[in-house]
């Protein structure tokens, strides 16, 4: 009967892994079937916790690392959140120091700073370098061919 706990506490770790897509309690779940086996075959618990802790191990470090690098080589990961706003253009509303300054990115009015303590005025494009806790650290966009094309060859 000891059995149908370990297949119980396997099922509620299943259900779990399908909410955080670790692949972490789904090799806790493998440990649990193992433990639930040794039960079946009437080891004592303490044999059967071992058990279940050494297959969960073993799942842990082996199949879950080749699990991963063959996931991420069929689906790029996709950034999300505040990493996926690094890369992204902006433009100033207010003077960007080293210190304080507010930018527009991503239709929002951020803080912001600049990477090298540089001053950018307001209306400069500025591109998201990284995220520092709620203040997105900027740099200046690099000009494209189509911005000197407007200036002309002697602003360029």
């Amino acid at each position: 009967m000891g059995w149908l706990w370990w297949v119980g506490g396997a099922l509620a770790l299943g259900v779990l892994e399908m909410i955080s897509l670790d692949l972490v309690l789904i090799m806790f779940a493998g440990g649990a079937l193992a433990g639930a086996v040794a039960a079946g075959l009437g080891a004592p618990v303490l044999v059967q916790v071992v058990v279940a802790a050494v297959t969960a191990a073993v799942l842990l470090f082996t199949l879950r690392p080749w699990l991963l690098g063959h996931l991420r080589r069929r689906v790029p990961l996709q950034e999300t959140n505040v990493h996926a706003l690094v890369g992204r253009d902006a433009v100033t509303v207010a003077s960007v120091d080293g210190v304080t300054g507010r930018v527009k990115l991503a239709g929002e009015v951020w803080s912001a700073r600049t990477a090298d303590g540089s001053t950018l005025a307001p209306g400069t494009s500025v591109v998201v370098a990284r995220i520092d806790g709620a203040t997105a650290v900027v740099g200046p966009a690099p000009a494209s061919a189509g911005d000197a094309a407007v200036r002309g060859p002697l602003t360029a």
